[in-house]
């Protein structure tokens, strides 16, 4: 090979390369436009290869460490700088991309929430008026806690935060996927699960208010309930989504339109994990806490509710 030769047909390249790299280490990949973004890629290629047959041909060490670092300079901006592109993609979507599509499905999250509605008012309306109809939804121990002992049952996470917190979370994670899933029943299961928690809310509700125990047991309720409830709606929201797709795809087919809704019910998952990852804390920490007294916990649930749903009507100018 004659190496002069070699040399002077490739050199153009390496300056090419050279001159983008260091308009994006002086002012950032953002200042490249597609093509030349395209071009950087094909660079750093085609120099690594050069790289490997300097080596190959053992040409000089002066070249070779050029090279070396010409190479590693792309390799640095073109895979750190997508992983850096890749988080504030994510701070982007949970800034401004989650409450838009907050704001998109409403509809399908508002009819989750009516669901949940329904049932607690049907717990409610029949456990006071027939209280045998509260032991088809409330497990009797709680039931005879409650009633016997006129106790909460929340004092059992106390000492045992971390376990009970991540227990928790888990809990209302599997129900929230499930919610979800559901949609693939055509909504039938997510519509179970919005009803069944209604009616179980609703009749704990009752029970509580029965045996005078409502302002603690809803003091314990609000802090992580401000965010764990809405977690739920979004995922019922979410399978209605799916569901929508199977059902009425409308002027899409339906493979489509389950690419389409399903996108959307995707999001709303990735705003569900976070949601019930800080509920799940709140809860195990904060809510049951008896150093707390009952009136900031209730500040507290209506502060962090007022602000989830200013962050949810937001709109990027």
């Amino acid at each position: 090979m004659n190496i002069q030769r070699w040399i002077a047909r490739r050199e153009s390249n390496w300056q090419r390369l050279d001159a983008l790299l260091k308009q994006i280490e002086k002012r950032g990949l953002k200042s490249l436009r597609a093509a030349e973004i395209r071009e950087l890629a094909s660079l750093y290629r085609s120099v690594a290869a050069d790289l490997a047959r300097a080596r190959t041909q053992q040409i000089g060490n002066t070249l070779i460490q050029s090279l070396q670092s010409l190479t590693t300079r792309a390799y640095t901006q073109i895979y750190q700088g997508s992983r850096r592109q890749e988080w504030q993609a994510i701070l982007e979507f949970y800034k401004w991309g989650l409450p838009d599509v907050v704001q998109k499905t409403f509809a399908y999250i508002a009819l989750a929430t009516a669901l949940f509605i329904l049932g607690a008012l049907v717990a409610w309306w029949y456990s006071w008026q027939n209280p045998s109809f509260m032991t088809l939804i409330v497990p009797e121990s709680l039931i005879t806690k409650v009633r016997d002992d006129h106790k909460l049952w929340m004092g059992s996470i106390v000492g045992v935060e971390p376990l009970a917190s991540s227990s928790i979370t888990i809990n209302n994670l599997s129900v929230s996927f499930g919610a979800v899933a559901g949609g693939i029943t055509v909504g039938l299961y997510t519509a179970y699960l919005m009803i069944f928690n209604g009616l179980l809310i609703g009749a704990v509700g009752t029970l509580v208010g029965q045996n005078n125990l409502a302002y603690p047991f809803w003091a314990f309720v609000f802090p992580h309930g401000s965010l764990e409830l809405p977690a739920i709606f979004f995922a019922g929201g979410a399978g209605f989504l799916l569901a929508r797709a199977i059902l009425f795809p409308g002027k899409y087919r339906r493979g489509d339109a389950l690419k389409f809704y399903g996108s959307q019910a995707v999001q709303l998952l990735f705003g569900i994990v976070p949601m019930l990852i800080i509920a799940g804390t709140i809860e195990g920490f904060f809510s049951p806490n008896p150093s707390i007294p009952d009136v900031i916990k209730y500040l507290a649930g209506m502060g962090l509710f007022i602000f989830f749903v200013m962050y949810c009507i937001r709109k990027k100018a």
